[in-house]
């Protein structure tokens, strides 16, 4: 099993905290973690942990921090595809902490500035060279719409399933978007306006074949085809909500390569299993010898 993810990679530094701190005020962690992380990054890491063979396309460059991104990857057995590997400005950061109520409170860099022209590369024969060779699934996370835009469209004409994270809304997405198999949506995501906050019929306009919203403990709300349904999740015991969804993405796309095939709503329920496994241990990285 092969995935390709596009998108964002962060280094994320994670605390666990009674609360995050108030304005000009100090407080004790009692855990610490420091990771890549990042929708994609997550979703690959998610996909590597459970037997597949990721490979993660986001900017990086040459900054000294960088090489905790890097040895980070190789650990998890995840492939790093650099896109700006000449870059020497710091790779995106992300400060997160989380409560005791598994909540989590986060200031970070997106992709801003960091964003690929495909237009000005070599893309046959250089940035996307054999990038989708033997690959079963590609996910999308909107970070580098651009260029995620090109691989959809390379994917769709071999016949690659393409998975896109939508969380939140980014100017050009609906070109992403309308290429896609598989949207997973946040609750959170808002569609530009006419559509307002009906994100599954923004979706369903765009032609998209299946369509799942997720909304935390509540039920998954699923268009397969155009069938309207709803999926239970898992109840789980709390500790950290951080990355969830980027490890359903990643569960998603593993179970969706499965040889023996699965149906979308099975596909669904395992990568709900898995992330309500995640949000038992605190970071991203814990519940993983907990997955086999």
């Amino acid at each position: 099993m092969r995935g390709l993810f596009v998108g964002l990679m962060t280094l994320d530094c994670i605390y666990q905290a009674q609360r995050p701190p108030q304005a000009n005020e100090k407080l004790v962690a009692q855990a610490a973690m420091m990771a890549a992380g990042g929708p994609a990054t997550n979703a690959a890491v998610a996909f590597a942990a459970l037997g597949g063979q990721a490979t993660v396309m986001a900017a990086v460059g040459q900054h000294p921090v960088t090489a905790l991104l890097r040895e980070d990857m190789a650990q998890v057995g995840v492939t790093l595809r650099d896109l700006s590997p000449s870059r020497s400005d710091p790779p995106p950061l992300s400060s997160i902490v989380v409560s005791q109520s598994g909540d989590r409170a986060v200031i970070s860099r997106n992709a801003e500035g960091l964003q690929i022209d495909p237009q000005t590369m070599a893309l046959d024969g250089g940035l996307t060279d054999g990038v989708l060779t033997d690959v079963n699934v590609v996910l999308l996370d909107g970070h580098q719409m651009a260029l995620s835009q090109r691989i959809a469209l390379m994917a769709k004409s071999l016949g690659i399933p393409v998975v896109v994270d939508a969380g939140s809304w980014k100017p050009g997405f609906d070109q992403v978007l309308a290429l896609a198999q598989v949207v997973i949506a946040s609750a959170n995501f808002r569609p530009p306006d006419p559509h307002g906050d009906d994100g599954m019929a923004y979706f369903q306009g765009l032609g998209i074949p299946q369509i799942a919203i997720t909304q935390g403990e509540y039920p998954i709300v699923v268009s397969d085809q155009g069938r309207l349904g709803e999926l239970a999740v898992p109840a789980t015991t709390v500790v950290d909500t951080l990355g969830a969804g980027d490890i359903f993405h990643g569960a998603f796309c593993h179970a969706i390569c499965d040889a023996g095939g699965v149906s979308f709503s099975a596909a669904l329920t395992q990568a709900s299993q898995v992330a309500s496994l995640s949000c038992r241990y605190f970071g991203t990285r814990a519940w993983i010898p907990y997955s086999n």
